[in-house]
């Protein structure tokens, strides 16, 4: 590995820490706060419902910003966006507000988040092949994924404790603190390697022409269509499962106010998202292509979720996430890497935060639906709603397959 290529995958491992580190603090509180702040089930992740209606707005302008203006000013943006946002969630629940503010501040939130979807993957890529790195990227991402996790892990535990010892509020005044830290840092070590800002025009020309772009590459190309269509039903899904988690594992315990279990669930997600980031390469080696393993998650995943709906006991529940949370964390590398693969250097930005708008997109229907079922029929049921939805996935990764792109098997490209 060059020194440049040593340089760039250290300040990427440091942006994902301090990113997650940041992210986690409310992983483990966020629907303990919705819902201390007067807000039913339905309404708490039809805030959620919100924020990700955010990332579908804004996923494909600020990923056009990455391609024009450079990932590093994407990334500075989203931070500041994202500092503030928090901030005045935290101000939301201090007053009390009503919903419609919640709803708004939600997309606010949603908007940060996207300044860094696509923009930090982005400059990895394009950094490292101008470093000269030419290996498979599975292992690079495996890697990011095992810092995310003890960041999460860290992150989450910490939460649920300032929660516990303080008050619902304190792990956002922290977040706010840990990303204006990490501004610092980007602004320090983050250099455009390998990318070349495209011709400054009118601002509608260059988001047409990127745009159309990346249209043609993304949704135009059948593989990364195909994948990209299946993104609303396991990110919807997933993003539910995560937070419902959070009372459910508490209403299974037998107490609403142990703040300390509820970081519990995000600290266990934490923990397989680092060995799953262990295993994502050795699992690449077991299959000859990228998209067996993606198919094997999907199925075995929606049925751990069913199972996660039906059992009674904390012990078994905490199991059954271990067991979801290792599924995912396995192949997100690996599901990283081939698209990666499929997407050229000049549309790279903004067709990975159009992914992300898809996956958004489920979140945005799929969150406040499974939230009112959890309001009618309670947590369990809804998991196994869940689970049939995820299930949906796998045709489209199926038609992925079938159109057997080079990288599918190619791991060195």
């Amino acid at each position: 590995m060059s020194p440049l290529a040593r340089r760039v995958q250290r300040t990427y491992l440091v942006l994902v820490l301090g990113n997650t580190l940041a992210a986690s603090f409310i992983w483990g509180v966020n629907t303990l706060f919705l819902l201390d702040a007067g807000l039913t089930n339905l309404e708490a992740f039809a805030a959620n419902a919100f924020f990700t209606a955010g990332m579908v707005l804004f996923e494909v302008p600020t990923g056009v910003v990455a391609d024009t203006w450079g990932r590093r000013a994407s990334y500075l943006l989203g931070t500041a966006v994202l500092a503030v946002t928090t901030y005045l969630y935290y101000l939301l629940w201090a007053w009390s507000s009503p919903f419609w503010a919640w709803a708004l501040v939600s997309v606010l939130l949603g908007l940060g988040f996207t300044f860094f979807s696509g923009a930090v993957e982005a400059w990895l890529v394009d950094a490292m092949r101008a470093a000269g790195w030419t290996a498979s990227l599975e292992p690079v991402f495996g890697r990011a994924q095992v810092v995310g996790g003890a960041a999460m892990l860290m992150g989450s535990v910490a939460g649920g404790f300032l929660a516990q010892v303080g008050t619902l509020g304190l792990p956002y005044l922290v977040r706010v603190g840990t990303l204006v830290v990490m501004a610092v840092v980007a602004a320090v070590f983050m250099r455009d390697h390998g990318f070349v800002p495209q011709a400054r025009t009118t601002p509608g020309r260059t988001v047409r022409s990127v745009l159309t772009a990346s249209l043609r590459h993304g949704l135009g190309n059948p593989p990364v269509r195909w994948l990209m269509l299946a993104a609303p039903f396991t990110s919807g899904v997933g993003i539910y499962a995560f937070y419902a988690m959070q009372p459910h594992l508490l209403a299974l315990y037998g107490s609403d106010r142990l703040y300390g279990v509820a970081g519990l669930a995000a600290a266990v997600i934490a923990g397989s998202q680092m060995l799953g980031g262990l295993l994502a390469p050795r699992v690449r080696r077991l299959v000859a292509r990228r998209t067996t393993a993606l198919l094997v998650a999907g199925v075995a995943g929606s049925a751990v979720l069913a199972l996660l709906g039906v059992v009674t006991t904390f012990a078994a529940a905490l199991l059954l996430l271990v067991a979801w949370g290792l599924l995912q964390a396995a192949v997100t590398p690996i599901r990283q890497a081939y698209l990666n693969d499929l997407v050229p250097s000049g549309q790279r930005a903004t067709v990975l935060s159009f992914d992300s708008l898809m996956g958004s997109s489920g979140g945005v229907v799929v969150q406040p639906a499974l939230g009112r079922a959890a309001d009618v029929w309670g947590y369990g049921p809804s998991y196994v709603i869940g689970a049939a939805i995820q299930l949906l996935a796998v045709p489209f990764i199926a038609l992925s397959r079938r159109e057997a792109p080079a990288a599918d098997r190619d791991v060195t490209r």
